[in-house]
């Protein structure tokens, strides 16, 4: 199966609600480079796409539902750019490093899916 590319840093949250919503736990991992790393579950990391993978059969298993949440402004240097998405109850953001692939689309290598400030 073959799956839309990020040409655009904006368009890999896009495609992760649409995969996601649609259970492709695959078509999520594909938006990670091969050693990316990502911040969950909360405390820890997961590392590589095929962790990723697996990490998102297990929470879409659950058949959770996304919403596109409009981006905050792409942050661009070179072959990098920095994403992120306010969360929905206002506390910290979502942020993702994304790089430059040599075919010219994007893809994440680091992503904080919620970065809340610590409470006290």
């Amino acid at each position: 199966m073959s799956h839309e590319k990020a040409m655009r840093p904006e368009d890999i949250t896009r495609l992760f609600v649409e995969r996601s919503n649609a259970g492709d736990a695959s078509g999520v991992a594909e938006l990670y480079e091969e050693n990316a790393v990502l911040a969950y579950p909360p405390g820890s990391q997961t590392v590589g796409r095929e962790s990723i993978r697996a990490l998102w059969e297990r929470v879409l298993a659950g058949r959770p539902r996304f919403e596109p949440e409009e981006p905050l402004p792409t942050l661009v240097s070179g072959d990098i750019a920095l994403t992120s998405t306010p969360p929905r109850d206002g506390a910290g953001a979502r942020a993702q490093v994304v790089r430059r692939q040599p075919d010219g689309s994007w893809l994440r290598v680091l992503d904080q899916p919620e970065f809340a400030p610590p409470t006290h």
